[in-house]
């Protein structure tokens, strides 16, 4: 106890430059502390990036490799307000299900299937044109087809965003969520690729369910809801049935409820937004697209096999994606060790000239401790006990630093791996887009390190300084002025 106190004592008596020491150690230890952190950090990025990036490329294959015999039709945005209902008999034009007259837009049909909703169509990835569902009957009798499942689509936003591009504004709705509208039949949903698989609580939706609804985890936090309550879409209350987790960024936003509710909510009774069509086999699907296009020239189509062009498309953009960020992370590492290497030498430096030119200034109290008995060793000892208790003052207050400043002093001192990546492709196979952010924060093993080291810091830089004070004679230290 002896030797502690008066460790204690002398740091006391120096209470300026103690206080002087103990900052610049603890910046220097905050440093050397929220460097590990932010590295770390990038590491756990860069980690989740790969994985996200993986299980994507995984899930979306896997997908598109069920739905090879599937064929996606919508239609063509150029015919929008084609087969639309006239509002009233003042509304004159082209008959239902015929084209609207040259130079005549399609606002003179009604707004979407004579309703109230109107502009907000689809979902992320691709538009959805308004389709009239009577149309399209036709496609479920050609051959080779074995089911038609039609989907309505409608976004739905609350804010507004204005856009400037080349001297001139647009108005764009921020959207909030999208209602996307599906057959609940035994035969779709059982058999088919009509409903999220991935439910991560609740359960999924049910042949013949209305007034129901499956959301995604945006959608849960949106609505702030889970499974079991109740939320109101477009006034008109549901029942939240289950959560999925999307595997792909299109379906971020999208909720999903039967075709009837989404068509009635949005006043859009026998509208969709799009078929989904299946054929008996895969090797039938370039047949039946073929037939139709000859029946309906008015619409897109869109294979599997287009879906698995754009997918290896993706693939290449996300092998570049991971490549950039892998090279990111070995540039951060190689920096962070030259700036650790830079700190630790700094930390030891200071403690050695503070502790050099403590020995220097107490050679007479050295000088009269060994007269009186005191031994090498105890006098080492003395010298090594305050250069550490100085140390490890500094290194919690650094840690305190740190724990506030360490995603400031990382990002300042460290090149930073891109936390988000955002990779889009058009058709069916569905835009995706990895997120993968990592906050720089402590953990208990970082702390305890860094005290560790900041420690083993200050006993290595008092000991040649302590090794120097056990060295003075007597005498000499008496003389000395």
């Amino acid at each position: 106890m002896g030797l502690v106190n008066r460790a204690v004592k002398n740091i006391s008596r120096r209470k300026i430059r103690a206080a002087l020491v103990i900052i610049a150690l603890s910046i220097s230890l905050s440093i050397m502390i929220s460097i590990p952190a932010g590295l770390m950090a990038n590491q756990e990025t860069t980690n989740a990036l790969t994985n996200n990036l993986s299980s994507t490329i995984t899930d979306t294959s896997e997908s598109i490799s069920q739905a090879l015999s599937q064929i996606d039709v919508t239609l063509s945005s150029r015919f929008a307000g084609f087969g639309f209902r006239q509002e009233s008999s003042s509304s004159a034009g082209s008959p239902s299900g015929q084209m609207p007259p040259t130079g005549q837009g399609s606002d003179r049909y009604g707004g979407f299937g004579g309703g109230d909703i109107a502009g907000q169509f689809g979902g992320m990835s691709q538009a959805g044109t308004p389709m009239n569902a009577s149309l399209y009957a036709d496609i479920n009798s050609i051959k080779n087809v074995a089911t038609v499942a039609a989907v309505l689509e409608v976004s739905e936003g609350s804010k507004n965003q204005t856009l400037s591009m080349m001297g001139q504004s647009f108005s764009m709705q921020i959207t909030d969520y999208i209602i996307k509208g599906v057959p609940l039949t035994s035969e779709l949903i059982n058999s088919y690729n009509v409903l999220p698989s991935n439910i991560v609580k609740g359960r999924n939706l049910q042949s013949g369910e209305t007034g129901v609804v499956l959301l995604s985890q945006n959608n849960s936090a949106f609505f702030n809801a889970g499974v079991g309550d109740i939320v109101s879409i477009l006034n008109v209350d549901f029942t939240v049935v289950g959560i999925y987790e999307p595997t792909s960024f299109s379906d971020n936003l999208v909720l999903y409820m039967s075709l009837l509710d989404a068509q009635t909510i949005t006043d859009n009774t026998d509208y969709i937004t799009s078929l989904r069509v299946f054929t008996t086999s895969s090797n039938t699907v370039d047949l039946v697209v073929e037939d139709i296009r000859t029946l309906h020239p008015e619409v897109t189509v869109t294979t599997g096999q287009e879906r698995l062009n754009q997918l290896e498309f993706m693939q290449s953009r996300y092998d570049e994606t991971l490549e950039s960020a892998q090279a990111s992370l070995a540039s951060t590492q190689a920096t962070a060790i030259q700036e650790i290497i830079v700190v630790v030498a700094a930390t030891s430096l200071i403690v050695l000239f503070v502790m050099l030119y403590t020995v220097r200034e107490r050679t007479k109290e050295i000088g009269t401790l060994k007269a009186i008995g005191f031994s090498n060793r105890t006098v080492m000892a003395q010298f090594i006990l305050e250069g550490l208790l100085l140390s490890l003052i500094a290194g919690i207050v650094g840690v305190v630093i740190a724990s506030f400043a360490a995603p400031t002093l990382s990002s300042l001192l460290l090149p930073s791996v891109s936390s988000s990546f955002g990779l889009a492709a058009g058709g069916g196979a569905g835009g995706s887009a990895v997120a993968a952010v990592s906050t720089v924060s402590l953990n208990v093993e970082l702390v305890v390190a860094a005290l560790g080291g900041a420690m083993v810091l200050g006993i290595l830089g008092t000991l040649y300084p302590a090794w120097r004070a056990a060295k003075i004679r007597p005498a000499e230290a008496m003389r000395y002025e």
